[in-house]
């Protein structure tokens, strides 16, 4: 028995010597693989940061350092008073409530009004609504410039001019047809069971849709607040007609003021330093919102069925 035990553990190293290498050498190949993939990660994220970065090292910058050649990425002193100054060369203060109220309302209204929209399409039968659903993503192609002439004289004669009213109004009339698309695409993806459950219930519609459904619809909720808010706290064209007094400007019509103020002193120091230093803090805002909801944004693409 020991002879032939003996004559087995030279064959038995051999096969765990194979095994063992074989297993190296696959946990080696999948290490440099990741290694890979993340350096190209990395290269790509410096590349896509680095306007952002170039804008941050602008904004704290002297301004005899802004046209250099090569560009300074760094520079010889970092000027954090820039950040006050160009603050307090115009009312940013009153810009940036503006902003705010304006971008919370109508991302309010156009997710209310995309919900109840992509709720009837997803949920109710009736004549004509797989028609209608096409018409409706045949408005994502028209350019807004399209409408812009009919939907002026709209407001003139409402007497809407000079206000906030045709920047948030219209969100509250379907908002959409992308928030509606994505909401309606979600709520395909849950099952009918539970709303007829409800009805067997007694609950109407309009319960179902608030006590059952938006509590699981939080990641297309999530993803169409951070596309609503991206595209109202950067809406540039739309205030730039309707709005006409300063104290109702929005930050994207007040970062115009630097440029307003350097075409003004020809030969005068550049502006550059100032309005990057408000761009910056004017994006601050998205990039929290993002990061705060980034799970459920990625979660509503991913169950909604949209790629990019």
């Amino acid at each position: 028995m020991r002879d032939q035990v003996a004559l087995r553990l030279p064959r038995i190293r051999s096969v765990y010597r194979s095994v063992y290498r074989s297993l190296s050498g696959r946990r080696l190949h999948s290490a440099i693989g990741k290694a890979i993939v993340y350096l190209l990660a990395l290269a790509f994220g410096l590349l896509f940061l680095a306007p952002f970065l170039f804008a941050l090292s602008t904004s704290l910058k002297d301004p005899s350092e802004i046209y250099l050649f090569p560009p300074k990425w760094l520079p010889s002193q970092l000027l954090w008073q820039n950040y006050v100054e160009a603050w307090s060369l115009a009312p940013f203060t009153r810009f940036l409530t503006n902003t705010i109220v304006v971008t919370g309302f109508a991302m309010f209204g156009q997710l209310v009004s995309g919900c109840l929209v992509a709720y009837g399409f997803a949920r109710f039968r009736f004549p004509g609504r797989d028609q209608l659903f096409i018409v409706l993503l045949a408005t994502m192609i028209i350019p807004v410039e399209v409408t812009i002439i009919p939907s002026f004289l709209l407001f003139k004669y409402l007497n809407w001019l000079d206000t906030w009213l045709p920047l948030i109004v219209p969100a509250y009339f379907g908002g959409s047809a992308f928030y509606i698309f994505l909401m309606r695409q979600f709520l395909l993806t849950l099952p009918r069971e539970m709303d007829e459950a409800a009805e067997i219930d007694g609950a109407g519609s309009l319960r179902i849709l608030w006590q059952i459904l938006l509590p699981l619809m939080r990641p297309a909720i999530a993803t169409a607040a951070i596309f609503s808010f991206v595209r109202h706290w950067n809406a540039f064209f739309l205030p730039l007609v309707y709005l006409s007094k300063q104290r109702l400007f929005t930050l994207s019509l007040g970062l115009r003021y630097f440029q307003n103020l350097e075409s003004q002193a020809i030969g005068g120091p550049p502006a550059e330093h100032y309005l990057m230093a408000v761009a910056i803090v004017t994006t601050i805002p998205m990039v929290i919102l993002f990061f705060s909801l980034q799970q459920y944004f990625i979660r509503g693409i991913v169950m909604s069925g949209i790629k990019g």
